[in-house]
């Protein structure tokens, strides 16, 4: 299936590329991968505010991960052109801005790699993944997320 149609399906509108925040370009290729710089979770176009384990719990983190994921595919869809072009997600890196007890960032990334796979498809969208909990992240956002991809 067309990656643009299993958008359609699951009412994904894809964003324009953000302007970035700081001395930094949106992405990068080298050869056949695509390198997208981190970009944090937004809630009805601001920064999506929040500590997880403090004022903002798993499931909220979850969504805040998904829409991140949104935000990275209009970046890779800029980046290379058409989606359909990508071979496989490489890589996906999330900061979870939480407490010192909360140990659920890998469940809060879920949200980012579930859409992928259901996006890209169970071979494409299959990734290397890290989840960390930091203490801060640019702007008090709740989740910032980094991605490689492979284009074929």
């Amino acid at each position: 299936m067309n990656i643009y149609d299993t958008l359609k399906s699951l009412n994904i509108e894809l964003p324009p590329v953000a302007v970035p925040a700081a001395a930094y370009v949106p992405f990068v290729q080298t050869g056949n991968l695509v390198f997208l710089s981190g970009h944090i979770a937004k809630k009805d176009g601001k920064v999506w505010v929040g500590q997880l384990g403090k004022n903002i719990d798993t499931t909220e983190g979850q969504q805040a991960a998904r829409a991140v994921a949104i935000d990275l595919m209009g970046t890779l869809h800029a980046a290379v052109g058409d989606l359909n072009k990508v071979k496989r997600i490489v890589k996906v890196m999330s900061l979870v801005n939480s407490t010192g007890d909360f140990t659920e960032q890998h469940l809060v990334t879920n949200g980012c790699s579930e859409l992928l796979g259901k996006v890209f498809g169970p071979q494409a969208g299959a990734h290397a993944r890290s989840a960390f909990g930091v203490a801060q992240i640019p702007m008090g956002a709740c989740v910032e997320i980094e991605l490689i991809a492979e284009i074929g």
